[in-house]
């Protein structure tokens, strides 16, 4: 690891995914929606930049996860390019943490562990939901929910189109709130098995 500038207060700590829970941890108790709700960035096959809210469902030692249905936009772009970014902001906290990485899937038993989590009316609404298709009515959408869930009962499995995925950093960057917009910035890039930190301008 090396760096040019000694971090301290906030931003101390060796290891990013730690500090990053940190942030998050701070935020749940002072955000009044949504915390860990992330921007994820995707491009499409012509380069057009796409981005929407998701929520970030785990912070893990070297990744961070979230869930889709495999069949959306968001999921399509990603299979393609295997690249992915996002930024968590927290307004109540004045910071903020973005992250651009490579993606890989988790549909396995991690998956299927934080799908039986859920409430019953989310699990059968990812089997009903064709995310990202064009929809008639809400009447529509409404009635395939109560076709699902006569067909699926109280313990319906994950679909085989809904999962997980991982976005593995190759940069992540902190950012706090400065007096007079002169923010602190610092940018850790992945160097090999370690970590490269710069203090970056405002």
């Amino acid at each position: 690891m090396t760096q040019n500038a000694k971090r301290s207060g906030i931003f101390a700590g060796d290891d990013p995914f730690v500090l990053a829970r940190s942030w998050l941890a701070e935020a749940e108790k002072t955000e009044p929606n949504d915390p860990n709700a992330i921007a994820l960035a995707t491009v499409d096959a012509a380069g057009m930049p796409d981005v929407r809210m998701v929520l970030l469902k785990e912070i893990e030692d070297d990744a961070f996860v979230f869930y889709t249905n495999y069949t959306s936009v968001k999921a399509q772009e990603i299979e393609a390019t295997g690249k992915a970014a996002f930024v968590m902001h927290w307004k109540s906290l004045r910071r903020q943490i973005r992250v651009r990485g490579t993606v890989t899937r988790e549909d396995g038993e991690k998956a299927d562990a934080y799908y039986d989590s859920r409430s019953l009316p989310s699990r059968l609404g990812a089997w009903a939901s064709h995310q990202s298709q064009p929809l008639g009515s809400r009447a529509e959408l409404m009635a395939e929910v109560a076709k699902v869930t006569a067909a699926k009962g109280l313990h319906p499995a994950r679909p085989p189109f809904w999962g997980g995925y991982r976005i593995h950093p190759v940069e992540i960057e902190f950012w706090a709130d400065g007096a007079h917009r002169l923010h602190d910035r610092f940018r850790w890039r992945k160097n090999g098995e370690s970590w490269d930190i710069l203090r970056l301008q405002p």
